[in-house]
């Protein structure tokens, strides 16, 4: 019997999202065998979204986190998290649900990104208005060209500035690369050594002008074992907790596990050479082109040609053998979306779903 499968299948509606805790678990300790100290981790919880894998990770040790929205900092707060960094622009109505979060949770260190002047003294504003001092990391664009400053003069005057503001404790550097997607770990190591030189150099300047060593948070999944080996960066990769077939065929280097596994059926048989299954738009990340959205374990010939809400058309050949209501199981290619899709994901121990798992962060 394969590791994905059900013995219970007729007890499961479709499309569903399942899960698999042993799993889980070896990713978190693989992960951990990956760098020297797992105070440098901080894990990006956008993945899975739920309570029950970020308490897996702090079991585990792990007591920094990543995230993006509100909703994912106000579940890393309910669930006792340390450490948490807020990674996205706060503007408008976002700093006050901020401020109400960091008030709430006072168990839980909160710090947050700028990458602007305007930025900086609007969040320096809102923190003295509720009698609060922010941790504040300034934002590096290090090629990714989706928010953050280019390392140089401004980026350090926007950091002198975060220093001199009465609301913000400036902390350091936080840069993303998800740009950087080399399959070649020796090409990707080069291209990781040339974005890390400009954010170093930042570091050596402000040392130089007195400031306490910044600290640095860089990288995500691709580059997670090149900045592995830098012992005074934190890492923050994400997708291994689940893991996903994009990253299993561009990553061979990471040993993870996919965890997270689509159930689906066979609804319909549209032509003698075609199936339709129940895995629409709403049931599985379609960012990418159609023929890179999902892998069939248990039919690895499927091939995607058309796509729609509710349904996705497969060619299956002249002579398959598939009827209405079989039961596939896919890897999405792009877990992240994936999961954000469910409200909830199925635990299955030992061929069987044993428990429900909330997507509680899935709102923003």
């Amino acid at each position: 019997m394969y590791w994905y499968i059900l013995h219970t299948e007729n007890t499961v509606d479709t499309p569903a999202l399942l899960v698999y805790p042993d799993r889980i678990r070896k990713n978190i300790e693989v992960l951990k065998s990956m760098i020297d100290d797992p105070d440098r981790l901080r894990p990006h919880v956008k993945t899975h979204k739920s309570r029950e894998i970020l308490r897996m990770q702090l079991d585990a040790g792990i007591r920094k986190f990543k995230c993006a929205t509100i909703a994912e900092a106000e579940m890393l707060g309910e669930c006792g998290a340390p450490d948490v960094l807020l990674a996205y622009p706060l503007y408008g109505p976002k700093l006050d649900r901020f401020m109400t979060l960091v008030e709430r949770y006072k168990q839980t260190k909160y710090a947050a990104l700028v990458d602007n002047a305007d930025a900086a003294r609007a969040l320096s504003d809102k923190a003295e208005e509720h009698g609060l001092c922010m941790d504040v990391f300034v934002d590096l664009n290090v090629g990714m060209g989706r928010t953050g400053i280019l390392p140089g003069e401004s980026a350090l005057e926007l950091y002198r500035l975060c220093g001199e503001l009465d609301g913000l404790a400036i902390q350091g550097f936080h840069a993303y690369d998800g740009h950087v997607r080399e399959i070649d770990l020796e090409q990707r190591r080069v291209v990781c050594q040339r974005n890390f030189a400009p954010v170093d150099a930042l570091v050596v300047q402000l040392v130089g002008e007195g400031f306490p060593k910044p600290r640095i948070i860089i990288g995500g999944s691709p580059s997670f074992p090149i900045y592995a080996q830098y012992p005074e960066v934190e890492c923050s990769p994400g997708t291994f907790v689940l893991w996903d077939k994009g990253y299993a065929d561009t990553l061979p280097e990471q040993n993870f596990l996919p965890a997270a596994v689509l159930m689906t059926r066979v609804v319909s048989l549209p032509s003698a050479t075609t199936i339709c299954v129940d895995l629409g738009y709403k049931a599985i990340a379609s960012e990418n082109s159609l023929e890179n959205r999902v892998y069939f374990l248990n039919a690895p010939s499927l091939k995607p040609i058309g796509h729609s809400e509710e349904h996705m058309v497969l060619e299956a050949g002249a002579d398959h053998r598939f009827k209405v209501g079989d039961v596939l199981y896919a890897l999405p290619i792009h877990i992240c979306p994936t999961v954000a899709l469910y409200d909830k994901l199925l635990v299955v121990e030992n061929g069987v779903v044993v428990d429900e798992w909330e997507v509680v962060a899935r709102k923003r």
